[in-house]
């Protein structure tokens, strides 16, 4: 089958273009540099919202950046502000779409850059101020209860929204999530072991919010790939000793260690890891892709630990480019909005009238952007293509790459 080309031209990267092929937008570009900040944390494992309780206050009527000039107005909503001030990641999140813009040459899209104030309130408010300017797509907020009242907003005005919220709760139809969802990353990690003769696991996991997301899939998954869960144990974050002593009183049996917990996390459970003899010379542990971190990575617990992630190099291509344009680290998480903006510009190119539509948005022959191919389900989540990573002197080795397509989409 022919693929139609789209031509995106830009002048820092002559020659780089963007196909819809099949009804497959190839976006482009980018994977993690270290130092995640306490803030980039919050974004990538699901926040309880405390933070967002104590931000600043929505401004009625302030202004709005405009990015171009095009007749198709689209609105990101990204916390530019919080609490304490000026928010790092919402500025390299803004940054993220502007480069986009730049490097998709000429467009007919313009961009209407709203701060939500990292809080709900705020978010509804940049979503209504969005509707009222004739915004025809919202790409944002970041944080599920904002995701959550924007999507109110936008669905009342017949408006999708392409949200970057780590909590699937907040995916809705019409509200799709572009954001890397634990759900996915468990079910990459537990079936490429299970392909690889692993039968019975244990799991060791975090009492708070991530932890029960990621422990509920891992049951699913498990039963679907015909392993045996053997034990599961609970640890107050911070307080693994006693779970893991549980777990080692049952190495005989099991084959695989499931831990899904942050990197500044890991430390302590890696610590009762080696002085109960547990690594993956003796069983192999499992990770997700918050392991993808130098804090994670160095610990010699981990050594040998597969995880699942985005392969490194279309984020480091990405960053390299975001360096050389605003002279600073992006956010982990900029891809995101780059991808955004960079279908929205595929799809108003392309689709015509159509181009925001649910069928448009829910191709599913899927996207290739930053960190792979992904594609929207029909209710508001997400597939990916992960690839799975062993962790060896502290660097992830990919052992099994990304699909470079998507299987059979699910019914949403």
């Amino acid at each position: 089958m022919s693929r139609p080309a789209l031509d995106r031209r830009a002048p820092s990267r002559a020659g780089f273009s963007l196909a819809l092929a099949a009804a497959a937008v190839l976006l482009c570009a980018c994977n993690p540099t270290g130092g995640s900040s306490r803030s980039d944390l919050k974004l990538t494992a699901p926040s309880s919202g405390s933070a967002q309780s104590q931000a600043l206050p929505p401004l009625a009527g302030e202004p709005s950046e405009l990015i171009g000039q095009g007749p198709i107005k689209i609105a990101l909503i990204v916390p530019l502000t919080q609490a304490s001030g000026p928010s790092s990641v919402g500025a390299s999140l803004r940054n993220a779409a502007q480069l986009a813009y730049l490097e998709s040459g000429q467009s007919d899209v313009s961009i209407v850059v709203k701060d939500d104030h990292s809080s709900p309130a705020g978010a509804a408010t940049a979503a209504q101020a969005a509707v009222n300017e004739g915004a025809e797509l919202i790409l944002g907020p970041v944080f599920a209860a904002g995701v959550k009242e924007a999507g109110r907003v936008a669905k009342g005005a017949g408006k999708p929204v392409i949200a970057f919220s780590t909590d699937s709760s907040a995916a809705a139809r019409g509200v799709y999530l572009l954001s890397f969802l634990v759900e996915g990353n468990v079910e990459r990690i537990i079936d490429f072991a299970a392909q690889r003769g692993k039968k019975s696991a244990a799991a060791l996991v975090p009492d708070n919010e991530y932890g029960a997301l990621a422990l509920a899939q891992f049951q699913q998954s498990a039963a679907n790939h015909g392993m045996r869960v053997v034990v599961i144990e609970k640890y107050k974050p911070g307080q693994p000793a006693d779970a893991v002593k549980r777990i080692a009183a049952v190495a005989g049996q099991i084959d695989t260690l499931f831990i899904p917990d942050s990197p500044e996390a890991m430390g302590a459970v890696a610590r009762e890891l080696t002085a109960a003899n547990l690594d993956s010379k003796h069983v192999q542990i499992l990770g997700t892709s918050l392991w993808n971190d130098p804090r994670a990575l160095k610990l010699p617990a981990l050594q040998g630990a597969w995880f699942a992630a985005p392969e490194n190099a279309g984020f480091n291509a990405f960053a390299g480019r975001y360096r050389a344009k605003f002279g600073s680290e992006p956010s982990r998480i900029a891809t995101l909005t780059y991808d955004a903006v960079t279908l929205a510009i595929a799809l108003s190119r392309q689709q015509g009238s159509q181009r925001f539509t649910d069928s448009s948005l829910t191709n599913p022959a899927g996207f290739n952007g930053a960190d792979g191919v992904f594609r929207f389900r029909a209710e508001g989540l997400n597939d990916r293509a992960l690839s799975v990573l062993e962790i060896n002197d502290a660097q992830p080795r990919v052992i099994s790459p990304a699909p470079r397509t998507l299987g059979p989409a699910s019914s949403g």
